[in-house]
């Protein structure tokens, strides 16, 4: 994950937030509100978990309305979601794309959450505990989807963005069950782990795939040759395969630590267009 980025949130958030800044100005200072922030707590993964929650514009107003939604990984406020959050509202705003509810899933054990099994001695040494990736899709299936379902005015549609080993988690889910999203939007997926066993994994299970289930995958790729390789290995798999409803997107002039965003923007550009009048 990008640290620098983390850390540039985090820093932005605090100086925001600060009560100093007040000093000369005639009101006390008043939180920013860009969401909502919940906990949930998870049998699937023994804890509690702290949901980001951004609503589109005019929510509020449109009581009989309801909104596709967009699931996170890296959701926390000094992760991704505060510019994913605004991502979707200027995209939506400019029209080019539809409006989405934003979860963002804050991380607490993130590379235990977003990896499968490994067989690799150097994937187990970046973690104390790794490969936890069915149970925290058990969460979000079990645990995270119902409560979101029963709190908002939700659509059936259901979307998932992640990058690096939450990209990895993003493939693997749609290699494993893909009917429990209907877009996947893979950025610079960490195909690499268990020495891209995860590809392996894919090429068996596409070939008892039923015909009916055709989920959208974009699997977005920065420069970095750990990355890109194995994201062209994986399309070399789906070209043979006769896979559907996949691309896969070069960003030959981003790194590892630039690629997230301008990558998110093509995304949801192309993928969640708004409808013609």
């Amino acid at each position: 994950m990008n640290q620098l980025r983390r850390l540039l949130a985090s820093t932005c958030l605090l100086v925001a937030l600060s009560p100093a800044w007040s000093a000369g100005f005639d009101e006390a200072v008043k939180p920013l509100v860009i969401g909502e922030t919940l906990t949930i707590k998870s049998q699937a993964v023994g804890e509690s978990r702290r949901i980001n929650v951004y609503l589109p514009a005019g929510y509020a107003q449109a009581p009989k309305e309801r909104w596709p939604v967009l699931y996170m990984p890296d959701g926390g406020l000094a992760e991704d979601f505060l510019h994913v959050a605004g991502l979707l509202q200027v995209s939506a705003a400019n029209l080019t794309m539809r409006p989405f509810i934003l979860v963002g899933i804050e991380n607490t054990e993130r590379r235990r959450d977003l990896t499968g099994p490994t067989e690799q001695a150097s994937d187990r040494k970046i973690a104390p505990r790794v490969g936890g990736s069915a149970a925290f899709r058990q969460f979000i299936r079990e645990e995270l989807m119902p409560a979101v379902q029963a709190r908002y005015r939700t659509t059936q549609e259901r979307a998932i963005i992640g990058e690096s080993l939450a990209g990895l988690f993003v493939v693997e889910t749609w290699v494993l069950e893909p009917a429990l999203f209907d877009t996947y939007i893979a950025l610079d997926p960490s195909l690499w782990w268990n020495k891209e066993g995860l590809i392996a994994t894919a090429a068996q299970t596409l070939k008892t795939r039923p015909a009916s289930v055709k989920p959208a995958l974009l699997v977005a790729s920065s420069s970095e040759p750990t990355i890109l390789e194995p994201a062209r290995r994986f399309a070399e798999l789906l070209t043979q395969a006769k896979a559907a409803h996949w691309k896969l997107l070069p960003l030959p002039d981003e790194t590892h630590m630039t690629v997230y965003h301008p990558a998110a923007l093509i995304a949801v550009r192309q993928l969640f267009k708004p409808a013609k009048p």
